[in-house]
């Protein structure tokens, strides 16, 4: 038999689902604000959840109409129960760039967050409150204006309460907020039902712009008694405090740091705190804040203008896509099915790319005769952190073999993190052997460059994404290194002791990748910078 409510219990009933169990993150959070505080008032901290009661009730009364009700809530349901989880386990805060990570999240990456608790939680919170508004029937008062009357009159309560509420506490409501501005991207719905209406409107819907290429005129200059062959290396995830090149107490750069003329910048910041957002930027000559992710995808970046001065380029992919940036060069997307040594269902480990590389190197024609091959690593990817490197690499134990990482201990967190970047230090490594074996052919370098950091519970936050101005260093903060040989050194006149002084007592950020890399590969062109060039006041003339 079928329990029969009307309509406005069973919008109490929902409002009180999405108030005390979704938003239970946001509790958490105003408990921790309150607790620090030395002095509270007793009705401020009672009117929290009512504020939030009466929010909420006054937002989703004007879905509760007959062939609405059932199929909004039931979707709002879903989603909001994922969010929450999200939230409560890893701290994470939805705004349109999280929205935009979600969507252009493909489906291995997608399939690693999915774990025991997830399920449990999802069972217990969405499947279940689903199937009571499927068994409910839903009484609707008659006729219909004494429908709209109850909501209307409803409505108009929930916003004198807000009003009374703020005439009472404005001042402890404004003081909080103002210290603690993340606390409005974290309501349930809101936060990502505004995230993706923004995304709707700044991305789906946006209207195109004309694509324009830049730096048509960029030609290489100097003489070189050889070609150079630069390897470009992006990476995934990875912070610079955890470098042992940077001060690290643990042993994560022990294959670097046996390669003369290695250089480790110290103090670097990521444009964004997600790839989606990363790589564009630091691929395109917009400054971070600068930024529009619209007009950066609607014209050149580094890479087309390189092909414009007749410098050949390979991009190689191994973590799901370029973003963008590789869309007008040859490219080679790494099929886990083709390299079974390296590959295990949906991901391979990065060593992975050098396989096949001579000859995808010998293939590269140019006019000019120098190359760049890109490398975009899996590297440092979450919450799978163990699924990065092989089982040889297993090194700092105990390590956190299971994608709920917030069950995991800290020590046990760190160690498995270690591992990964102590596995893309080996890679690196072997990359620069792999140029080593070149020199005869071409002047040889190596820069490599993380698109953004990782938090490991910190604040109670986990992965990335935060948004920037609200991130911790953990997720701003990435390594850069560079390798260069003697005679890319000698021939492009580059002082590395400067270098090393530069590396280690100035800040930079991805704002100098695109001008840096012109410098380094002698392209002139007038959308070069010179002031953005980090290896610049290091070189003669």
């Amino acid at each position: 038999m079928r329990l029969t409510l009307g309509v406005m219990k069973v919008n109490l009933l929902l409002v009180l689902l999405f108030a005390l169990v979704f938003n239970w993150p946001i509790f958490l959070h105003f408990y921790r604000i309150l607790t620090a505080l030395e002095h509270v008032k007793a009705g401020f901290v009672l009117s929290i959840p009512l504020v939030l009661v009466a929010a909420l009730n006054a937002v989703f009364l004007p879905f509760t109409f007959r062939y609405l009700l059932k199929p909004f809530f039931i979707l709002l349901i879903m989603t909001g129960s994922l969010a929450s989880y999200a939230m409560l386990k890893y701290g994470i805060i939805f705004d349109v760039g999280m929205v935009q990570n979600i969507f252009e999240t493909n489906s291995g990456e997608a399939g690693s967050y999915l774990n025991g608790s997830v399920v449990l939680w999802f069972l217990l919170t969405a499947v279940l409150p689903v199937c009571a508004l499927l068994w409910i029937k839903v009484e609707y008062p008659a006729p219909w204006y004494k429908g709209l009357g109850l909501r209307l009159g409803s409505i108009a309560l929930s916003l004198l309460f807000l009003v009374g509420t703020a005439a009472l506490y404005y001042q402890d409501y404004a003081s909080v907020g103002r210290n603690n501005k993340s606390l409005g991207k974290e309501i349930v719905p809101a936060n990502y039902v505004h995230g993706l209406y923004k995304y709707a409107r700044d991305v789906v819907f946006a209207t195109p712009i004309p694509y324009q290429q830049i730096g048509t005129d960029a030609r290489v200059v100097g003489q070189h008694e050889k070609p150079t062959l630069m390897f470009l290396v992006v990476g995934e995830t990875a912070r610079s405090q955890n470098y042992s090149l940077n001060g690290y107490q643990k042993q994560t750069n022990g294959f670097t740091e046996q390669e003369a003329n290695v250089v480790s910048f110290r103090n670097v910041r990521s444009c964004g705190t997600a790839t989606a957002l990363s790589v564009p930027c630091m691929f395109s000559n917009l400054t971070r804040r600068g930024y529009d992710e619209a007009r950066a995808h609607s014209q050149d970046g580094l890479l087309d203008v390189l092909q414009h001065a007749g410098i050949s380029v390979l991009w190689k992919e191994n973590d799901g896509g370029c973003k963008g940036v590789c869309k007008n060069v040859p490219t080679i997307e790494i099929k886990p099915k083709a390299f079974p040594a390296y590959c295990s269902g949906d991901a391979c480990h990065d060593e992975v790319l050098l396989q096949g590389l001579d000859q995808q190197i010998a293939g590269m024609q140019s006019r000019e005769g120098s190359k760049l091959v890109a490398f975009h690593l899996m590297g440092s990817h979450g919450p799978t952190y163990y699924r990065r490197y092989p089982a040889a690499d297993r090194v700092f134990l105990p390590d956190c073999p299971r994608s709920d990482i917030e069950n995991c201990s800290n020590e046990e967190l760190v160690n498995t993190y270690d591992n990964t970047i102590r596995y893309t230090d080996k890679v690196l490594a072997r990359l620069i052997d792999k140029l080593k074996s070149l020199e005869s052919q071409y002047n040889v370098g190596l820069v490599y460059l993380s698109d953004h950091g990782e938090s490991l519970g910190a604040m109670g936050l986990y992965l990335h994404g935060t948004p920037y101005k609200f991130a911790p260093d953990d997720q701003t903060r990435v390594p850069l290194l560079t390798w260069f040989s003697p005679q890319l050194q000698a021939d492009r006149q580059l002082n590395l002791d400067c270098l090393q002084q530069e590396a280690a007592s100035k800040r930079f950020s991805h704002d100098n990748l695109f001008h840096s890399m012109l410098g380094i590969m002698d392209v002139q062109t007038q959308v070069y910078d010179g002031k953005l060039d980090l290896f610049k006041p290091c070189r003669a003339g």
